[in-house]
């Protein structure tokens, strides 16, 4: 490891330096055989075929089939919207925000060298979408539809107002031209389509669930369009999957994340987990970690079938931003919460603060200093002050909003979430508690071979 490495920092989670901490010598204790046999089980489902994203990063065919649809597609057209909700948006999301930089969309064609925009509807508001459209250009627009099943609901909605849309106004021969599909490699209806239009389609790995598909052609492919380094990417998500290959939990970044936030749940009554990013670049992460901890950990059942009822909730949270808003509830609310703070050591820009009104004392002492050293300041004081109250909290170190970075940071949290799976007892991979809404949802709408349910409404007495 070195200073180029994405680095856990986990000091403020420890005893005695943060009350109520870990002991140190635990983590070469019962932690570290805890941590063994979490291993052992993940590797063994690995083994089996089960967590594809741990090879995603050396995929060689599936990069260069993303790179091949990426140079076809890139500087065709103006606007490039991606078309998904969960795992199949939030990484698009996060790539565009953190890699391609802020108001990319508000760019002229040179500031982006002449990549597309990039927008992201990962919900069925009509309203939104309906004020997308008016503002896109459809002879210049192309739609990324992202579905593995080809029957997610909301996506494939919109695939059909898209489609229509497209169709109306470049005519029925040109309207394939404009889509572009990333689904199931063999089979469901996305597949189908393509094969009878002659529509490209990128495969998502069999392996690879939506919330650990970042790394795939899900989050690849429209970063790859708008000129994101995926080798980059991928090579900072090899370097942590080998870092996290070792057994031993005090060489295991993952390991120590896992076994630290999920000790902090069952033995610290702490449950609420907060990633804090502070960068602007890397709130939407902090929303894609939400996801990726909530539903891979929110378990009824356990791997054995036993009930569990667990999981952590995560909270996706913003410095220095949220200081100003949640910071008095996670200093003097619930002992419930742990802070996982993410510092980026070098920003890449800075904006120096002019030394105007160095009369007024409120005001002098910021003259001379940055932007930049102001807000890891303010990062630094809070994690102190969570320190000094017995508010345990650690950091994630990037060396910067790069590539490389990123690619190790997910892959970081990646395998973070499957060792807390297996400390839990659940199935880090499956969503049994979305179903049932989705099965009902079918009903009200129609779908053949699904009835439609009878919902318990409020009586009038209980309406105001």
């Amino acid at each position: 490891m070195s200073d180029n490495d994405v680095r856990l920092d986990y000091a403020n989670l420890l005893a005695p330096r943060v009350a109520g901490g870990v002991d140190p010598a635990r983590l070469t204790g019962d932690l570290a055989e805890r941590f063994r046999a979490a291993h052992a089980a993940v590797e063994a489902r690995r083994a089996k075929g089960d967590m594809g994203f741990f090879d995603l990063p050396r995929a060689a065919g599936t990069t260069a089939g993303v790179k091949e649809l990426a140079d076809g597609f890139g500087q065709w057209f103006e606007d490039v919207v991606v078309l998904g909700i969960g795992g199949s948006g939030l990484g698009a999301v996060s790539l565009r925000d953190a890699l391609l930089g802020p108001f990319w969309n508000d760019k002229s064609m040179e500031e982006r060298d002449h990549f597309p925009r990039l927008h992201v509807v990962d919900n069925p508001d009509p309203v939104t979408f309906g004020a997308l459209l008016r503002r896109l250009d459809p002879a210049k627009t192309l739609f990324n539809v992202v579905s593995k099943s080809g029957s997610t609901a909301e996506t494939m909605a919109q695939y059909l107002v898209a489609r229509g849309w497209v169709e109306e106004r470049v005519g029925p021969e040109r309207t394939a031209g404009h889509f572009l599909f990333t689904t199931d490699p063999a089979k469901g209806a996305l597949r189908k389509i393509a094969e009878a239009d002659g529509i490209p389609a990128a495969p998502v790995p069999e392996n690879v669930g939506g919330r650990f598909s970042v790394l795939s052609p899900v989050g690849l492919l429209p970063a790859a369009i708008c000129g994101v380094d995926v080798d980059g990417l991928l090579a900072g998500a090899a370097a942590m999957e080998e870092r996290c290959r070792t057994p031993e939990l005090a060489g295991n970044p993952a390991g120590i994340l896992a076994t630290l936030l999920h000790l902090a749940d069952t033995e610290g009554s702490r449950p609420i987990h907060v990633l804090m990013p502070y960068s602007d670049r890397l709130r939407s992460s902090a929303l894609w970690f939400q996801q990726l901890w909530a539903e891979s950990l929110g378990k009824a059942r356990g791997l054995d079938g036993s009930p569990r009822h667990t999981g952590p909730t995560p909270m996706a949270s913003v410095g220095a931003t949220d200081q100003h808003s949640l910071l008095q509830l996670f200093i003097e609310g619930p002992h419930d919460k742990v802070i996982l703070f993410v510092a980026v050591e070098d920003p890449g820009t800075d904006v120096p603060i002019p030394p105007i009104h160095s009369d007024v004392s409120t005001l002098a002492y910021l003259g001379g200093k940055s932007l930049g050293q102001l807000l890891d300041a303010e990062r630094r004081a809070t994690a102190e002050a969570l320190r000094r109250e017995g508010r345990p909290n650690a950091t994630l170190l990037l060396p910067r909003v790069d590539a490389r970075a990123l690619g190790e940071l997910y892959m970081l949290l990646q395998i973070a979430t499957v060792y807390a799976g297996a400390l839990y007892g659940v199935d880090p991979l499956d969503q049994p508690g979305v179903e049932l809404g989705k099965v009902l949802t079918y009903g009200l709408m129609g779908r053949e071979g699904y009835e439609a349910p009878s919902l318990q409404a409020g009586e009038a007495r209980w309406t105001v």
